[in-house]
């Protein structure tokens, strides 16, 4: 794997909306909402509110801050052992399981990724949306927009919409940006069980969530 500072990324500045909803401050100064503020405000929302119903508003924060948690550690053991960053696993349960999850997708998929441009890479569409991207570089040979993802089962692909339109959307941003083109998404999914998938998009599936990225984005501002 070749570190490639291929493209001089920029840290984009997180706010918070009017609504408390997730923004970017782009370079020019004004607030972008992000990517997952889009898709969220725009998916169907009635399975969760179903689960959240019941579960109870109790269990399922408790859920959602423990998903995030784990979630940002993985993402954090991840990027140290790309920089080659020592990281302290300790015995904290938690921690353990990120480490271990985080394994998963080194030792299954880090050999197809021939090169990195960036990591947490701040990406935007001027005027229209941001976000910051796991990984961009080069996956079997291909230049690509990578996102790793926990899960607590794994999801088949037409359960991750979210997903593959936030891959989209991070293309059409770096294309913008630094004039590439980039036909390829890939999100590396892990579960606590340690049960891994990777998903690619390419070719004809990577214009249709192109497109479903482009009517969420067309929702957004309508509404």
């Amino acid at each position: 794997m070749i570190i490639n500072k291929k493209f001089n990324y920029q840290k984009l500045e997180k706010a918070e909306g009017p609504n408390g909803d997730r923004v970017y401050m782009s370079p020019k100064g004004y607030a972008l909402p992000s990517v997952t503020t889009i898709l969220s405000a725009t998916e169907d929302k009635t399975g969760l509110i179903a689960w959240r119903e019941r579960v109870g508003d109790k269990k399922a924060d408790q859920i959602r801050d423990e998903s995030c948690a784990l979630g940002s550690l993985m993402h954090n053991f991840l990027e140290n052992h790309i920089m080659q960053v020592p990281h302290r696993v300790g015995t904290n349960p938690i921690r353990i399981t990120a480490s271990n999850m985080a394994n998963q997708i080194i030792n299954r998929e880090f050999q197809n990724i021939n090169e990195i441009w960036g990591i947490e890479a701040g990406l935007f569409y001027d005027g229209l949306f941001a976000g910051t991207t796991d990984l961009v570089g080069v996956y079997n040979n291909k230049p690509a927009i990578m996102d790793y993802k926990t899960s607590k089962a794994l999801k088949t692909i037409d359960k991750i919409e979210n997903y593959m339109c936030q891959l989209s959307a991070y293309c059409m941003a770096h294309d913008d940006l630094y004039g590439t083109n980039i036909k390829q998404g890939v999100i590396f999914m892990v579960t606590r069980n340690l049960e891994f998938k990777t998903f690619v998009i390419e070719g004809d599936d990577f214009d249709h969530y192109r497109d479903k990225w482009l009517s969420r984005l067309e929702q957004y501002y309508n509404k």
